[in-house]
């Protein structure tokens, strides 16, 4: 019963040229990343954003703050994620993608 379950999962997941463990730290990280979005970048939106930053962000990053999913945020989580903020990828990816959902309402 439980392989029913778990089958079509693990049948998407391979068809993903992702690693499993990979969207796994991501969605974590994410939720990090959407609650400080909020807080520091208020009336932007926030999942757009926080997939903008999470792509622009490294594999060290990306794990530092899904452990950080676990325990909170910290003060070195905010650092993280405005410090990617300011990249000219995440800035150009944030305005490309969020910039006509701003205008539009």
């Amino acid at each position: 019963m439980i392989l029913r379950a778990i089958l079509p999962l693990m049948l998407l997941l391979a068809a993903c040229d992702a690693n499993p463990v990979d969207i796994v730290a991501r969605e974590a990280a994410k939720s990090v990343v959407r609650p400080i979005v909020q807080e520091k970048l208020p009336g932007v939106p926030p999942d757009l954003v926080t997939e903008c930053l999470i792509d622009n962000m490294s594999a060290g990053e990306i794990s530092t703050l899904a452990q950080e999913a676990a325990t909170g945020i910290s003060p070195r989580s905010t650092e993280i994620v405005v410090a990617t903020a300011q990249r000219p990828e995440a800035i150009n990816c944030i305005t490309r993608e969020g910039l006509p959902l701003i205008l539009n309402g």
